[in-house]
């Protein structure tokens, strides 16, 4: 397709600041002998102040990759560099300690504290890592998604698109060199999900974040300035300026849907992890 303006393997054509790079990742789950591979050789690069959304059939490897790209889990081989830091090369108190400080995450389920208030829970990144919140901090974040008036709400008390508003004002509190995002707008009716994806893209092109997304979305993925298809746990290619259009073209062609593969039953087991295990 000649909107295609990237190499087959999903790395930009021209360089950038790079914020996150994977390089030959794979992930097998079910042991070296008879597991499956979520990631089969995956090499990526996210270059900072950019929008990525990741799509592809179910069992494509999208979560995984998020994840393994997060320091979420660790790939099988293969190598992940993150704000410039080997991911291998860190021990787990090091590892938490660099998604506490450089990753923001926004997940489908919102992952809100439901008996603390709002600010308490944009805040809690920080206390968790023994920081104090510098003063102010947790409202201007709030100010910048818009809930400036709902500091001492409770989650209970906010529909869910002001929730996962308040989940990005949590991403945000620590000026973070990248913010994962996995199916962001899934739990979302449209008007709200408009509202968290222009939020998205404000908090990258005028706060100069990297956000990437995965969705199944192609309204969704539009909203982002490039979108990276998987399938098999490959990367299947990658298209610049989305359009909805676009983007479900590529998902027709690439639905010959094989049967879900390893990434599935994973997921099935391990879930998102709770607040605690993100931070």
């Amino acid at each position: 397709m000649t909107e295609v303006a990237e190499r087959a393997n999903g790395t930009p054509a021209t360089g950038a600041d790079e914020v996150v790079r994977l390089e030959a990742v794979r992930k097998v789950y079910g042991g070296s002998r008879r597991g499956v591979a979520a990631l089969d050789g995956v090499t990526l690069r996210l270059d900072r102040g950019s929008f990525t959304a990741v799509m592809g059939p179910s069992g494509s490897g999208k979560s995984t990759l998020l994840h393994c790209a997060a320091g979420l889990e660790r790939p099988t081989s293969g190598t992940v560099h993150l704000a410039g830091a080997d991911l291998a090369s860190l021990g787990e108190r090091a590892l938490t300690r660099l998604r506490r400080e450089r990753i923001g995450f926004v997940f489908q389920s919102f992952n809100l504290l439901p008996e603390l208030t709002v600010v308490d829970n944009v805040t809690l990144p920080l206390r968790l890592a023994g920081r104090r919140p510098g003063r102010g901090a947790a409202e201007e974040a709030l100010e910048r998604v818009g809930l400036g008036d709902r500091h001492r709400h409770r989650p209970a008390e906010l529909s869910g698109g002001q929730q996962q508003r308040v989940a990005i004002a949590r991403a945000l509190i620590t000026r973070p060199a990248v913010i994962f995002g996995d199916e962001p707008t899934g739990a979302l009716d449209t008007g709200n999900a408009r509202a968290v994806l222009e939020l998205l893209r404000e908090v990258v092109h005028e706060a100069g974040r990297t956000v990437v997304m995965v969705t199944h979305d192609p309204v969704a993925a539009a909203y982002a300035d490039r979108v990276v298809f998987l399938s098999d746990g490959r990367i299947a290619g990658a298209l610049n300026r989305p359009t909805p259009e676009r983007v479900a073209e590529w998902m027709t062609r690439l639905r010959s849907e094989p049967a879900a593969g390893a990434e599935d039953a994973a997921l099935g087991a391990r879930g998102t992890g709770t607040v605690r295990e993100l931070w």
